[in-house]
């Protein structure tokens, strides 16, 4: 009896081939992998696989061999300001609506215009990927400028179309807002790397009018909706005086809860409203440190995940934060929870990783292009180091990035499989002419 003979597959050719010590898919949950390898090929993630097998299955014109590090997948700011870096500390130990009317706006009615918001994205992205964030999703003026420094910087971001009723140096009113922000999204709608929200700035800024376009335009363009809402315990009482009901509710009657919708801070929630976001799919970007810093109080994320309402991170912007760290985030999320529900198991290590991550990719509707691990998916990655002297020992990888890891530890980061930071040097921005540049901003603002 002749025996037929079995050849061997043939390796396959691939772009790039990724050894670390861990991988944290963050698909399927809970899971943190050893002696795994990722594969890429044309910016798309291959496969997740044993190492001994990958080298067995594919032949890669780059191998990066990354012992004693976790491999994730690069995180997501859910909300951020990024060209008001400029800001950072200019206004600080102030309450929200002193900081904002009698500093902020003040400061941009007078410097917010194309080169600041493309010079002070410039420098939020260098920071951000400096940290392992890959994605931000923006909410400001000139869309534009912005769109040029993420562009520049190698990043990928969502960037909002503002609207807000009173003029500034970007456009007259509400209408003028919109209609420059939607010029901006068609100019840039072939680029991979840019999508949109509409970005009405917060109830308390917008009118019904206004808000009854953007419910429209949402509905037509199938774009997210990204607004500040319920940051403050002052907004909702002038809510109720002026509308004669809580934020939350009016944005119900005029048709904008729903599952477009990105509620940012979203700090004073009722049981009945964590009810209704849940129900109509809602999804909340929470900003624990700006929180803090403004004093606007401490969500219900416990309630919040125990009703399965999604929720990303963000950092807001450096002038509320000072720093636009997705780590700080992360371990204040995961900390706050703790101790506002007096039960140590809430919001788990692994549970706010997911929110830094995938929980964000779903708010922005990217969460078939990145978010995860997965084949198929852009490989947006970042990657920490945990065998530094001062992280050991280490028991548990997912873990030690929530309590003991920083952005400090961050080495790598990948968006669509190209290199955008390594060595704690963002590849595509010029650290030395950011120095400049700020230079120039400190000199007008303090002046």
């Amino acid at each position: 009896m002749k025996i037929a003979s079995v050849e061997a597959p043939q390796a396959v050719a691939i772009d790039l081939l990724i050894r670390p010590g861990w991988i944290i898919p963050i698909e399927p949950a809970g899971v943190t992998l050893a002696n795994h390898a990722l594969a890429v090929d044309r910016g798309r993630i291959v496969a997740l696989l044993p190492a001994a097998d990958a080298r067995q299955r594919f032949l890669p014109r780059q191998t990066v061999e990354l012992p004693g590090q976790v491999l994730l997948p690069g995180l997501v700011n859910l909300h951020t300001h990024a060209a008001m870096s400029l800001l950072r500390g200019y206004a600080d130990d102030l309450p929200l609506m002193r900081w904002l009317s009698e500093h902020i706006w003040p400061a941009e009615a007078r410097h917010a215009d194309a080169d600041f918001v493309r010079d002070g994205t410039l420098l939020a992205c260098a920071e951000m990927l400096r940290g392992g964030i890959t994605t931000f999703n923006d909410m400001y003026f000139f869309p534009e400028a912005a769109a040029e420094a993420v562009l520049k910087s190698g990043m990928r971001a969502a960037l909002g179309m503002i609207a807000i009723e009173f003029p500034t140096r970007y456009a007259v009113d509400a209408d003028d807002y919109l209609s420059k922000g939607l010029a901006v999204r068609d100019r840039y709608c072939s680029e991979e790397r840019l999508s949109f929200c509409l970005a009405p700035h917060a109830p308390y800024t917008v009118a019904d009018k206004t808000f009854a376009k953007i419910a429209t335009l949402a509905a037509q363009l199938e774009l997210p909706i990204h607004m500040h809402v319920h940051e403050t315990a002052h907004e909702i009482e002038e809510s109720v005086k002026q509308h004669g009901v809580r934020p939350i509710e009016r944005l119900r009657r005029l048709g904008l809860l729903g599952p477009q919708l990105i509620a940012v801070h979203a700090v004073h929630l009722e049981p009945a409203e964590i009810e209704l976001l849940a129900h109509e799919g809602c999804h909340l970007a929470h900003c624990p440190t700006s929180n803090m810093k403004l004093a606007s109080g401490i969500p219900p994320m416990a309630a919040a995940q125990a009703r399965g309402l999604n929720f990303g991170l963000g950092t807001d912007g450096a002038a509320s934060n000072n720093r636009l760290d997705m780590f700080h985030e992360i371990r204040h999320a995961a900390l706050l929870a703790k101790v506002a529900s007096l039960d140590a198991e809430t919001l788990s290590a692994h549970v706010v990783l997911g929110a830094a991550t995938l929980g964000g990719a779903r708010a922005l509707g990217l969460d078939a292009q990145i978010g995860s691990l997965v084949a198929g998916k852009a490989a947006d990655l970042c990657a920490v180091r945990l065998d530094e002297w001062l992280l050991q020992p280490c028991y548990d990888p997912a873990s030690h990035l929530v309590y003991a890891a920083g952005r400090e530890q961050v080495t790598h980061a990948w968006v669509s499989g190209k290199l955008v930071m390594s060595d704690g040097r963002p590849s595509q921005i010029n650290a030395s002419e950011l120095l400049d540049i700020t230079g120039l901003w400190h000199t007008r603002l303090a002046s």
